[in-house]
This record gives structure tokens, C-alpha cells and sequence, in this order.
């Protein structure tokens, strides 16, 4: 498969190693030397983008246009995924997004939501998030934090939003700490205190490999298909 590598960062050459692992190709590589507009978008059946959030959208258009297939990874876009189911059912294309390509990560969410749906009936615990990821990281909370957050909004009756922990915001929100530190690829953790006790559960990741593999991977998922996909479609 011919792989367009949309960002060519930390992230992009850590994608690039898994992909040619596996027996692809990467026939582009686009970053500030190489710009988007500079693609031959004929040698490419599937892109994966990992950049900005104010160039997530502008990159998935000009995709969808090309009739390219995309992989995002870029995360704080999703305000204008309306518009972007829009552009992909107009123009019939291929998307596929998430807030972490991690296996780990998804298995992740799967125990949060689990454990949230147990601990609405103990109502004598409450809730608090922690993430940490390196000091290059833009948005905050991370994409992986506000899902786990919406996930236990979902289905415990007594949150219905999120705040940073910086904010002050009523109890019925669930606060997030979000911390930036140098060489940190990303750590996760859910806690429910009381009291009397507490209850954990967290997830780290020791390297961008996981990553990268997953992305690779809702790339070899994607090809050949037609609509709007999750990480939730490859793992099933």
C-alpha cells in the first residue's frame, strides 16, 4: 500500500517505521519544506495525518477532493466533524479518526467505561482524570482525556460535563489535570475517591510505537472502504 504521510514529525517518522515494517511504501511526506499542495495525489491510496487542530480539517478536505482515503490523528478538531461528515457523504470519501490509535489505549477505554458504569451506583465516590504528555503537545486536555471524560458522562448520571482542574466549575463536572513534561508520550489516569478509599486505573505509554502500529493499521483497514470509521471499527 502507498502511504501519504501528512505531518512528518515525532509521530510521522515513527508511523513511517511501522509502515515500512509491514511491506508499505511511503510515497509522501508533507511538512513546512514539503507542502500539501506539492502532493501527487495519484501515488497515494491512503494518507495519515497527524499535525495541528486549526489544519486537521483544511487536510482532510483537500483529501476528500483527491479522492484519497484519510487516517487523522490530530486531535480538538472534532467541534467541526458535522462539517466533515458533510464533506465525506457529499463527496462519498474515506475517513477514518480517533482520539488515540493506541490497542492499549482503546482497551483503556473499554475498562473506563466499565468501571464508570460500576461506580454509578456507589455514589459515595467521586471523580478526577490526570494526563501527562510531552511539553510539544498543543491541546489541553488531551483528545484521549476528553473521550475517557465523555465516556463516563455517558453513562454515570452524576456528571454531565468536564473542566481543567485549573477551572473552577461546578461538582457535577469532572476535573482534569493536565500536565506537560519533556519526553512524555502519554499517561493517563482515571481515579474515584472517597473517604474511605480510592480506586485507579491508568494507562502509559512508553514509546509512540503503540501509536504509530494502530494508525498504520486503521490505514491497512481503511483502503478500499467508503465512509466514516473509528478505532472502535478496526478493533472489531
Amino acid at each position: 500500500m502507498k502511504i501519504g504521510l501528512i505531518g512528518y514529525g515525532k509521530m510521522g517518522k515513527a508511523i513511517e517505521a511501522i509502515a515500512l515494517e509491514r511491506g508499505h511504501e511511503i510515497t509522501a511526506r508533507v511538512n513546512r519544506e514539503h507542502p500539501i499542495q506539492e502532493v501527487n495525489w495519484e501515488d497515494i491510496d491512503v494518507a495519515i495525518e497527524f499535525t495541528q487542530p486549526n489544519l486537521a480539517v483544511q487536510h482532510m478536505e483537500i483529501c476528500m477532493k483527491n479522492h484519497t482515503p484519510i487516517v487523522v490523528g490530530t486531535t480538538a478538531w472534532q467541534k467541526d466533524l458535522p462539517k466533515v461528515n458533510q464533506l465525506v457523504s457529499y463527496l462519498g470519501g474515506s475517513l477514518l479518526h480517533a482520539s488515540n490509535f493506541s490497542v492499549g489505549v482503546n482497551i483503556f477505554f473499554e475498562i473506563n467505561r466499565k468501571l464508570a458504569e460500576i461506580m454509578n451506583k456507589h455514589k459515595e465516590y467521586t471523580v478526577s482524570m490526570e494526563e501527562i504528555h510531552h511539553v510539544q503537545k498543543l491541546d489541553a486536555p488531551s483528545g484521549t482525556a476528553v473521550s475517557l471524560a465523555n465516556d463516563i458522562i455517558e453513562v454515570h448520571d452524576h456528571y454531565n460535563e468536564w473542566h481543567l482542574a485549573s477551572e473552577n466549575e461546578e461538582n457535577q463536572s469532572i476535573a482534569i489535570n493536565a500536565l506537560r513534561e519533556p519526553n512524555v508520550p502519554g499517561t493517563h489516569e482515571v481515579s474515584y475517591n472517597s473517604v474511605i478509599d480510592s480506586i485507579r486505573i491508568e494507562h502509559i505509554a512508553h514509546n509512540r510505537t503503540g501509536f504509530a502500529l494502530g494508525a498504520v493499521l486503521a490505514a491497512e483497514f481503511l483502503f478500499g472502504k467508503e465512509g466514516i470509521f473509528t478505532m472502535k471499527d478496526v478493533l472489531n
